[in-house]
């Protein structure tokens, strides 16, 4: 049985791995313009499985922050993850060791949070196990070969390649802002501030990783207090995912 559900999760990590060594690939020339090597990549990528807190790594690492800059920022850009996996903790069965509730945090991404959550009934660690490994090694070879390949490769083709994770991020956020007039203003009102923070006295001479970790905060915070979430909404949507799960 265990083996099977195994095979399950490798079924339904594997498109995703695909998809995550595409990524991967662009944020290894990221991180090749911050001089790790593929070595390092590959070991960065297999801690953070995350791209968005791998972009803030390696380009904090890049503009040469501190320590617990790189700490702070990798930390709330991720903040995401312990919701999920506070969510995760509501589907475990009672006799669950630690040991599976711990890793199947460290290994909460998006998409395997998606596929784990949709599965009915109590959460299986075995099948997600399945899922973390045919995606997580896809992610750490393509950060890896990603370096390679900017070590390699033309300057100019390596300029071009890095643009690509921009692009990723705007295919992240444009959908939901054609849908969301809340999320538009946000993302809007971010690139203002962030622009604003480069041009302004004394903020300008912050580190790039500072102003990420105030901007983050701040804008964040204040979306958040301005225009929450209502619960009501919240106990309907929770109410409908019931309902499609028991049909």
């Amino acid at each position: 049985m265990k083996n099977k559900v195994f095979l399950e999760g490798m079924r339904d990590g594997l498109p995703i791995g695909l998809g995550y060594f595409a990524v991967s690939f662009s944020l290894g020339i990221v991180a090749r313009n911050a001089s790790l090597t593929p070595f390092q990549g590959f070991i960065a990528s297999l801690l953070c499985v995350a791209s968005a807190g791998e972009y803030a790594l390696f380009t904090s690492i890049q503009q040469a922050a501190s320590f617990f800059e790189i700490a702070l920022i990798t930390l709330i850009v991720n903040a995401r993850y312990l919701l999920m996996s506070c969510a995760l903790t509501q589907r475990f069965d009672s006799k669950t060791p630690f040991i599976h509730r711990l890793l199947l945090g460290f290994g909460v991404t998006d998409e395997l949070f998606g596929i784990t959550i949709a599965r009915p009934g109590k959460i299986n660690p075995v099948y997600s196990y399945g899922a973390f490994f045919t995606g997580i090694p896809l992610w750490c070879i393509g950060t890896s070969l990603g370096i390679l390949a900017g070590n390699f490769l033309p300057i100019r083709v390596v300029s071009a390649l890095s643009v690509a994770l921009y692009g990723m991020f705007l295919a992240i956020i444009v959908p939901p802002a054609k849908k969301n007039l809340v999320i538009m203003i946000s993302v809007l009102i971010s690139f203002a501030a962030s622009y604003a923070c480069s041009v302004l006295p004394y903020i300008k001479t912050l580190s790039g990783g500072t102003r990420t970790i105030i901007l983050t905060i701040v804008i964040s915070s204040a979306v958040a207090l301005i225009k929450p979430i209502p619960e009501v909404e919240e106990s309907l949507t929770n109410d409908s995912l019931s309902e499609e799960k028991s049909k």
